[in-house]
Formats: C-alpha cells, sequence, structure tokens
C-alpha cells in the first residue's frame, strides 16, 4: 500500500557522475516509498547524464540545461515538485535508508511544525565517518556558521511558497534561508536526533577562503533581518577565531620541529 504522503527529494548535480550513481540509489533504497525523485542536472559534459538516463525507473522528473549555481538549480527543482514535503540531496551525498521514513513520522506527530532536520554523517576524504550533531546553540547560530545540517532538512511546500534560495550567494543561502525562517518563528523547527544523511567534505563551501568566507556570511545575516550591530559581532568573533586558530597550527607546528 502506498503512503499517501507525498515526498519530493530534488538532487543538484553538475558533472557528478563519481557520486551520482550512490545519491540515486539511496533515494531508490527508501523504506519509503511516495517519493517525488527530480533531478537538476547544469548542462553536465562528463557521464553524469548517461548515469541518469539509465536510472529513470527511480527518477520522476530531470531536467539538463545551464544555470546560475546551485542554488538556481535547487529553485529550478523545488519550482517543480509536488510533494507535502521537500528536501535536497546532493550529488556528492547520500540518505540513510530509513531517512525519509523518520522524517514523515516526525511530520505526522508534529503537524503544527514546517522544518525538519536532524543529524549527519560527515565523510572525509579518507572515507572516515564522523558524527556531526545538531548544536542547539542560538549563539553559535547568529554569530559563527550553520549550525543545522541543511542536507538533513526537509521543508513544507509551504515554506518554499514564501521563501526561495538567494541566487546572488555562491555558500551561504541555505544559511540565509534558515536564518530568516529562525528569526521570524523558531517554534517551526522540528529536531529529529538521528544521523540519516551522508555528507562528503568536498563541496564548494569547505573551499572558501576567510574573507569570502565572512563577507559571504555577514551579506547573509543582513539578508535574513540581523542589524548590523549583530553583524559586526560576528565579523569580530569570526575575526578573532581565525587569529586564535592560525596561532595554535603555528605553536602546533614549531612544537613538532
Amino acid at each position: 500500500m502506498k503512503e499517501s504522503l507525498l515526498v519530493s527529494v530534488i538532487t543538484v548535480v553538475y558533472n557528478g557522475e563519481k557520486y551520482l550513481q550512490q545519491t540515486i540509489d539511496s533515494v531508490a533504497g527508501q523504506t519509503y516509498d511516495n517519493i517525488e525523485y527530480i533531478i537538476i542536472d547544469g548542462g553536465s559534459t562528463d557521464g553524469t547524464l548517461g548515469i541518469i538516463r539509465n536510472n529513470l525507473g527511480h527518477i520522476s522528473k530531470w531536467i539538463s540545461e545551464p544555470d546560475e549555481g546551485i542554488y538556481d538549480a535547487m529553485n529550478k527543482g523545488i519550482k517543480l515538485a509536488n510533494g507535502d514535503l521537500i528536501g535536497i540531496i546532493n550529488s556528492d551525498d547520500w540518505f540513510a535508508p530509513n531517512a525519509i521514513k523518520e522524517v514523515v513520522d516526525a511530520y505526522k506527530k508534529n503537524k503544527d511544525k514546517k522544518v525538519f532536520h536532524g543529524d549527519r554523517y560527515d565523510i572525509k576524504s579518507n572515507k572516515k565517518k564522523r558524527l556531526y550533531r545538531f548544536n542547539p546553540s542560538k549563539f553559535k547560530f547568529l554569530y559563527f556558521s550553520m549550525t543545522y545540517n541543511h542536507p538533513s532538512m526537509f521543508f513544507h511546500r509551504e515554506i518554499y511558497e514564501s521563501v526561495k534560495y538567494n541566487t546572488k550567494l555562491r555558500v551561504f543561502s541555505d544559511y540565509e534561508l534558515v536564518l530568516k525562517l529562525f528569526l521570524k518563528d523558531p517554534s517551526i523547527f522540528c529536531y529529529i536526533p538521528i544521523a540519516y544523511v551522508n555528507y562528503r567534505l568536498e563541496g564548494i563551501s569547505t573551499q572558501q577562503t576567510f574573507f569570502n568566507y565572512t563577507r559571504e556570511g555577514a551579506r547573509a545575516r543582513l539578508n535574513a533581518g540581523l542589524s548590523p550591530f549583530h553583524v559586526a559581532i560576528h565579523i569580530a568573533l569570526r575575526s578573532i577565531y581565525h587569529v586564535l586558530k592560525i596561532v595554535t597550527n603555528t605553536v602546533m607546528k614549531l612544537r613538532k620541529k
């Protein structure tokens, strides 16, 4: 018997032949069966399209065309989605088999919530796993970093009817969107204390310089509604942390000599 609640899952990809099959398999192998799977390809030139065509039995909709970046691709997928809940899993990440069932169960028990999120496993380049739990600290979320695990997040479709990802940001658009929702009404968030998504530490967000990271982080915070005063606190704290990290690393290197 097919479950009545439709869940849309979106994968955005560009030249992602290395890991895309694993992502598709993780969606196809879910214990929950009423899934609409959408793939948005940015005009890949490697073997990505071949992988997509070989898996059409598991894919509800797909398009391949140039885009303005990862967040533009996400918005395209959201526009095509019909699900009651909508999640995004990038082409180098993958779900645990029970991921969507856990989210749907949480939704059924918390009909007043609109944003569902959990923990994740970070996958290092040596394939070792590290559990990354959601950190509920409001202070850290506002001033330091994204404490919510975006790959684990599923939004009620009502959320995406009112907000979209900012395509002018390179790596902070998901943070901006989540912060905007949090500042408006934190009570709509529902935490699921389970790690049900695997996240490779190879994405664009891990390749940013301190200056670019801090500048775009400040811009995202302003866009989301934080005051310039609070954004200044963010910049100051990030700068202090950056300097302390450099000093610590330098001391450790000197001790090893």
